[in-house]
């Protein structure tokens, strides 16, 4: 980056610092922020490690969509999502079978929790939860802020892992086409969006296995920014598709990039994330071709060899084929192969191939898949 560069990301980020404190500033005293919330991301962890974010943040009251919400409607909470009133500088407790940790939010309200312990965990399911408390007053009358998080953690033995990117990959969203992108984004809810058609179908029998339940639990990275952590869980749930950790991010102006982060380092990060934690899993990963998930998974199984059974790419971009094939040739070479696949049938016919779901689970998944 030039010097004058690095000047003006300076300069602007010293200025949007200053602003969202005039702003809070304003808000607390007008009586505009009249109370405060902890919004937690489900997390993951292994019997001796747990990892999450979250965020404090001006309680807009964002209730849950229907069916019937007109455009005004999912526009005006796509708005109050997006225009958010970040808490910076406050503590959160959270606190885990006796084990605490305090954090504290940075300037956009994020605040990191990973707790470890030398001794395993007890754990009689998959997901545990965390207690998180706000530790210090915002506004007045503020009572006590609490909520809990709930954080995956998996029990041995279980099969493999399954990451799934999320756009244009379970759901179109027109990711490489701007205006498309906003108008979905902004008018539609977790309702109307939805689903390619046999996604949620292939991924419940991809969970299931053969019969047990979250024998291969999900995890989901996206580029979608945190704003809409809470509608892409509804939407996740409202069209049947297994839940699991969401790992997003944040798009504002940072102290070192323009934008917080390119699509390539933050899912990269992201994955290899989950790796680290998720040690004893291998995985299998899936993708789109409209920007740039092979090329991400493939430096993954470079970076992490022998822990990558399988990856799926949903083929939306035809001119992205010379690429590509010279990704699945060099995988080939380190024994993962890619399927390039037209729709979610063909994902099924392969995974019921390998074992990974009932022969019985094809017919269905591939009628729904040919569902227009």
């Amino acid at each position: 980056m030039t010097f004058l560069k690095k000047a003006s990301l300076r300069f602007l980020y010293a200025v949007k610092t200053q602003f969202s404190k005039a702003k809070l500033a304003f808000g607390l005293k007008s009586g505009l922020v009249k109370s405060v919330m902890i919004l937690p991301y489900k997390g993951f962890g292994n019997q001796h490690e747990i990892y999450f974010l979250g965020r404090v943040l001006r309680d807009r009251g964002i209730a849950a969509s229907h069916l019937e919400d007109g455009k005004w409607k999912n526009f005006s909470k796509m708005y109050k999502r997006f225009m958010s009133w970040e808490i910076p500088n406050v503590r959160v407790k959270a606190e885990f079978q006796g084990f605490r940790q305090i954090a504290t939010t940075d300037e956009e309200g994020y605040f990191e929790i990973q707790l470890q312990s030398q001794s395993p965990f007890h754990l009689d399911s998959t997901w545990q939860e965390v207690k998180l408390e706000l530790l210090d007053q915002v506004v007045k009358n503020q009572g006590t802020v609490r909520t809990n998080n709930k954080v995956f953690i998996p029990l041995d033995p279980m099969g493999f892992g399954v990451i799934s990117d999320i756009d244009d990959t379970i759901v179109p969203t027109g990711a490489t086409r701007l205006w498309t992108m906003l108008k979905t984004t902004f008018l539609g809810n977790a309702h109307t969006r939805l689903p390619f058609p046999g996604v949620a179908e292939f991924y419940q029998a991809l969970a299931k296995g053969k019969g047990k339940k979250d024998a291969h639990p999900f995890f989901y990275v996206s580029s979608s920014p945190w704003n809409l952590y809470d509608f892409l869980m509804e939407f996740l749930e409202v069209h049947g598709i297994p839940k699991g950790p969401l790992m997003l991010r944040d798009l504002g102006l940072s102290r070192e990039q323009f934008i917080a982060g390119s699509h390539w380092e933050h899912k990269l990060k992201q994955v290899e994330k989950i790796f680290e934690i998720e040690k004893h899993l291998q995985f299998v990963l899936v993708g789109d071709s409209g920007q740039h998930d092979p090329e991400i998974y493939l430096q993954v199984v470079k970076d992490f060899p022998g822990r990558v059974k399988m990856i799926y790419i949903r083929d939306i971009k035809v001119s992205r084929h010379p690429d590509l094939l010279a990704i699945a040739t060099e995988l080939h070479s380190l024994d993962v192969p890619l399927l390039l696949i037209k729709d979610t049938g063909e994902a099924a016919a392969h995974a019921a191939s390998q074992g990974w779901i009932p022969e019985v689970a094809i017919e269905p998944i591939q009628a729904a898949a040919e569902v227009s």
